[in-house]
């Protein structure tokens, strides 16, 4: 606390904030009233979008939709994958991705993850016989071993979407995450690097899984004709497909257009300031921070480390409790009433499977966010206040 009594303490909870750009395009569509995407003839915000991040990651096709769950769910019908299809997720990762699976009437598949956040390549394999498809999440930003999870799957003809909502900038031996399985799927949630409160998209190189995907999010009609590149599959698939009305509203787009140009700097301030709290945590002997694996640049927006040691569950409690004092908010992923991260809390699935691997690491495995816009004191802040609270709880 300063002498006045105002906290040192970062503020972690604000999302990243929205260009001054952004807002003359939203009073001109309030003041038209043009929100709806297909209503302009062209050049409407969302189609502008589709067209900029498509570039952006050197995509041929992509598809901005209302959340990357609805991403994902129109990624996984897209693959016309047959009703029960069993499909391989990593077993940490955010409900909403084994609810994608379920809503496309398919099965979720949970493959182990080990104390770095990633899959579990021997687990995967052997789960990987009579798999359909697999949906990779890179969960908190972390790429699993995507050249063996690759290999693996075209060796079986088995197609592979990637999660990405985490991995905006993220690069793979160089190449961007969400162009290395058959579909790409982003998030502009607030706490993601680009914050438009909600909002998903789909990026793709193959036409055929492109026009599914768009006329199953909405495009009624001859809508599909305002996206080009694919005419010859849109006139395959009309009227044969489902609408599940899951576009992207033009508002959205308007928000999220202006922060593109952003992107490259805010992966370097998140990359940074990431490695400087970590390379802090990593000094003390009650915290450690996994390393990315040597093809991975990571862009991230929070850090995720691990009670290192044999902790309790009351210690680990108590380390949470200890960073509260010093206004830090950390998760402790498997001790947190409810969380939507432990696999034990999908119960829409049924009984928990037997992931032994899995629920350890996510007993000790904790996370507290890194706003791209804090300072490097602000930074520090944030882990000696950390390191603080494990040596109490630790000594």
């Amino acid at each position: 606390m300063t002498p006045d009594g105002q906290s040192l303490a970062p503020n972690t909870y604000d999302a990243e904030p929205i260009p001054q750009a952004a807002r003359a395009e939203i009073d001109r569509l309030l003041s038209s009233g043009d929100l709806f995407r297909y209503t302009a003839a062209a050049g409407a915000p969302v189609a502008l979008l589709e067209q900029e991040f498509a570039a952006l990651l050197g995509a041929r096709y992509a598809l901005a939709v209302s959340s990357c769950s609805a991403a994902l769910f129109l990624s996984l019908k897209a693959l016309d994958l047959p009703r029960g299809a069993r499909v391989l997720i990593p077993a940490f990762t955010f409900a909403a991705v084994p609810s994608a699976v379920v809503h496309a009437d398919c099965l979720p598949v949970l493959v182990e993850v080990g104390e770095n956040y990633r899959v579990d390549i021997g687990d995967f394999a052997a789960k990987l016989e009579g798999a359909d498809a697999v949906l990779i999440s890179h969960m908190r930003g972390h790429t699993s071993d995507m050249d063996a999870i690759m290999a693996l799957c075209e060796a079986r003809g088995i197609p592979v979407i990637e999660d990405a909502a985490h991995s905006l900038g993220t690069e793979w031996h160089g190449r961007a995450i969400g162009t290395i399985g058959k579909i790409g799927c982003f998030s502009f949630q607030s706490y993601k690097l680009v914050n438009a409160g909600e909002g998903g998209i789909l990026i793709t190189d193959d036409p055929e899984l492109a026009a599914r995907a768009v006329i199953m999010s909405g495009a009624y009609e001859s809508n599909w004709k305002k996206h080009p590149g694919m005419q010859n599959s849109f006139m395959l698939w009309q009227n044969k497909l489902p609408l599940y009305n899951m576009r992207m509203q033009n508002l959205s787009a308007a928000v999220i257009r202006p922060q593109l140009p952003e992107v490259a700097l805010r992966v370097a301030k998140g990359r940074a300031g990431h490695d400087r709290v970590a390379a802090q945590l990593n000094g003390s002997a009650h915290l450690r921070v996994p390393p990315a694996l040597p093809p991975e640049q990571r862009a991230p927006d929070s850090i995720q480390f691990n009670l290192s040691g044999d902790w309790s569950d009351a210690q680990a409690l108590a380390f949470q409790a200890e960073a509260k004092k010093r206004q830090i908010s950390v998760q402790v992923f498997g001790l947190s009433e409810g969380n939507a991260r432990a696999f034990w809390n999908w119960e829409f699935l049924g009984p928990a499977p037997d992931l032994p691997q899995t629920r350890a690491m996510l007993m000790r495995a904790c996370d507290v966010r890194l706003p791209t816009r804090l300072t490097e004191a602000e930074l520090d802040y944030i882990a000696q206040g950390l390191i603080e609270a494990a040596e109490v709880v630790r000594g």
